[in-house]
């Protein structure tokens, strides 16, 4: 008789364990020598709903998984020492309905895709069709019809080459194996244990299932998963990238009056039409993607360490963009060019904050254009003498026509036109009267 564990079986049965479990854990925690028919007689007395009707829709080997997250509560993190709200994901291959399972602290697209990754790694390869709940991690807009995927979503689909498939909303039965899936897994193995961190749950979760949710003879398919995925579906699926997709967030930015997006400390052009706009940043771990919305607008090499500015002229209005042709390294040729004082000024300027006084720079060599390369030539090196090299100073001496004055180091000494003499005689100091002394 099962009246013993009565008051154990009505927890498991509020916390929502299924029937199959409970006998499972009735034979671990109590020895129980019954079979599941018993207990299945028995948890009749508490069932209070009529099932669902639903229509099972059959795949070909190789050609679907289903994914989806599942809240499983709190579990504490041993990395910040703290209890965390976390997700169980679920990965069901449709047609062995063999699983992976993990358990994470978030829904971020980074952990999204990696979930994915780790997925088609267990199972050896990738199916030809994902079908996603509509998470906002994977679609950004719950459509029927013509979803609109979240970007980097779609560039890790091409880069393993299957397709999405988001379920249509608010019609669960459309994706009905890994809804069950997760059902599943937090009926059969979270509800009604407690683990000591996620690493544990994690660990003791990949057990199970291997050893009881895939050697379970499914009730759908009458089979066990884990022997139709190794005889059937493994061979059926594709061939899995060794290349890793390098996507490392997503952050949204706004582009700024100077036609750049500020990110990590570091700053990226974008076209000039977008000033004003939001655009999402996708970052790889080389490179910099900026898109509005699936449309790629602009991409930069990735800066590393911060307050490095990465420019593409064409991103500027076709005025600014000539102007800005004559970047820090081309103002440095052309003042080479002109002389050593011209370039040591603009080599100082551009020095200290390149970008801050790119504009000071460009207006002393433009000065070139009306005065000569000599006369700035000079009035660099009276600024340099004065230490004093601002864009307004050179322009200020040139138009006092201070250059053409010698700077105070090179006045010239005047030569005397005559020996010197003594302006007494000699004898005066010496008078013939006197001895000399021996």
């Amino acid at each position: 008789t099962l009246e013993p564990y009565r008051a154990k079986i009505e927890k498991w049965h509020a916390e929502g364990v299924e029937m199959k479990a409970m006998w499972q854990r009735l034979q671990e925690e109590y020895h129980y020598p019954g079979s599941y028919s018993s207990v299945r007689r028995f948890c009749k007395q508490f069932r209070t709903t009529n099932p669902t009707v639903v229509v099972r829709v059959h795949t070909a080997p190789g050609e679907e998984m289903q994914v989806d997250f599942g809240y499983i509560g709190k579990i504490y993190d041993p990395r910040s020492g703290k209890m965390r709200k976390a997700y169980v994901f679920v990965a069901t291959l449709s047609h062995s309905r063999h699983q992976y399972a993990e358990i994470v602290f978030d829904q971020k697209i980074a952990t999204w895709l990696a979930l994915h990754r780790r997925a088609f790694e267990y199972f050896g390869g990738v199916p030809r069709r994902v079908v996603p709940d509509n998470l906002k991690a994977a679609v950004r807009q719950a459509f029927i019809i013509d979803p609109i995927l979240a970007e980097a979503y779609r560039r890790f689909a091409l880069h393993y080459n299957f397709l999405i498939s988001p379920t249509r909303p608010r019609t669960p039965q459309h994706k009905g194996k890994v809804e069950n899936g997760v059902h599943y897994v937090k009926r059969n193995f979270i509800a009604g244990r407690v683990f000591a961190d996620i690493d544990a749950a994690n660990a003791r979760l990949k057990i199970w299932v291997k050893e009881i949710a895939g050697a379970r003879v499914h009730g759908t398919t009458r089979q066990v998963p884990w022997q139709v995925f190794h005889t059937v579906e493994r061979a059926q699926l594709q061939p899995l990238s060794q290349k890793p997709f390098r996507l490392l967030a997503i952050k949204p930015v706004k582009v700024h009056r100077d036609c750049h997006i500020t990110l990590d400390g570091n700053y990226y052009s974008a076209p000039h039409r977008y000033i004003g706009q939001r655009l999402d940043a996708h970052i790889h771990a080389k490179m910099v993607y900026l898109y509005d919305g699936a449309e790629l607008v602009s991409s930069h090499l990735r800066s590393a360490g911060t307050g490095h500015w990465s420019t593409r002229l064409d991103d500027y209005p076709p005025e600014k963009a000539a102007y800005l042709k004559n970047t820090p390294p081309k103002c440095r040729e052309n003042a080479k060019n002109i002389g050593t004082a011209t370039a040591t000024v603009i080599n100082t300027l551009l020095d200290s904050r390149p970008l801050d006084r790119l504009r000071a720079a460009q207006n002393i060599l433009r000065l070139a254009e009306k005065v000569g390369p000599k006369r700035l030539e000079r009035a660099c090196a009276r600024a340099l003498y004065f230490d004093d090299i601002q864009y307004q100073r050179v322009k200020q001496i040139l138009n006092a026509g201070l250059d053409h004055e010698p700077l105070p180091s090179e006045t010239p000494v005047v030569a005397p036109t005559e020996p010197f003499e003594f302006a007494r005689d000699a004898q005066e100091f010496f008078p013939q009267n006197e001895g000399l002394l021996c």
